[in-house]
């Protein structure tokens, strides 16, 4: 049976799961919103699909797989809101799906582990947002879904190394603040691992092994690139941006014990260290 996979929102983390699907087999089909965004996926072998705009009903009825990465905006979650009728009606041919969603809904945890089990605490705004997705996307009829919780994601392209290139990493130092972080390469092997081994209703944290203040990590990867490491900036100094400043504002360490148990999941790059290592490694190498 033919394997397609419909990617709402055919972003950053999808498009690294295409890259590992698509040399298997799979027809994938991406929403994106511009055509010049959808002349990029066609030339990575991915059939583009502009919406909002199309119709999203014969690629669901083509569908075996489907995967979201939409974000909710002020109203709710924009898919549901424009074709949950139509993805109900495909749910039950559907042997998969999955929505991506962000550790912030677990809140400040004041730098204590957090796991599948702790129960969602999050800040008003955005990750408040997230989790009234995720519940939107669970009372779907039929919907064999499963959650992915995404830490902060890095990888080539969207790292420390990049911005401490162009200029605008800071080195904020916070006392006691830890972030978890996730290379999307790791997401995109979560999520066919997932899809190998579904589990509807599952709730999975996508991390690496080290949560580690954000500093370190910008230090870290100036020493990388032989650049001098930026100047600590205090965190009351900083004169954050609104947006910037409720990121600081919450500090939680984000088990993975469960995609390793349940998936059988062996992380490329269990921390920062070995991830900025290989971004580099294969920039140098002409991979990337």
């Amino acid at each position: 049976m033919d394997r397609v996979l419909l990617s709402l929102g055919h972003g950053y983390s999808a498009r690294a799961l295409a890259r590992l699907l698509a040399p298997q087999g799979w027809r994938i089909i991406g929403t994106t919103r511009s055509a010049e965004k959808a002349d990029r996926l066609a030339a990575e072998g991915v059939e583009p699909l502009i919406w909002p705009g199309a119709d999203l009903r014969p690629a669901l009825a083509d569908a075996t797989h489907l995967l979201s990465s939409v974000g909710p905006d002020a109203e709710g979650d924009p898919v549901l809101r424009a074709a949950d009728e139509a993805i109900a009606e495909a749910a039950p041919h559907l042997e998969w799906a999955g929505y991506l969603s962000t550790t912030g809904v677990y809140g400040d945890h004041q730098g204590r582990w957090v796991d599948e089990t702790t129960p969602p605490a999050p800040a008003k705004g955005r990750s408040d947002r997230r989790l009234e997705a995720e519940r939107a996307w669970a009372a779907v009829p039929g919907l064999p879904l499963h959650v992915f919780r995404l830490s902060g994601i890095y990888g080539p392209g969207r790292s420390a190394l990049d911005r401490l290139r162009a200029g605008t990493a800071r080195r904020i130092v916070k006392e006691g603040q830890v972030f978890s972080r996730i290379h999307v390469d790791d997401i995109a092997q979560v999520l066919a691992a997932s899809i190998a081994r579904p589990n509807p209703g599952a709730v999975y944290n996508v991390a690496d092994d080290e949560p580690a203040p954000a500093d370190e990590v910008i230090a870290y990867a100036a020493e990388l690139l032989g650049l001098p490491v930026p100047r600590a900036i205090p965190f009351e100094e900083a004169e954050l941006s609104p947006m910037a400043a409720g990121f600081y504002a919450e500090s939680r360490r984000v088990r993975n014990d469960r995609i390793k148990r349940e998936l059988g999941v062996r992380l490329l790059y269990p921390d920062y260290r070995a991830g900025l290592q290989a971004i580099l490694a294969a920039e140098k190498a002409g991979t990337v």
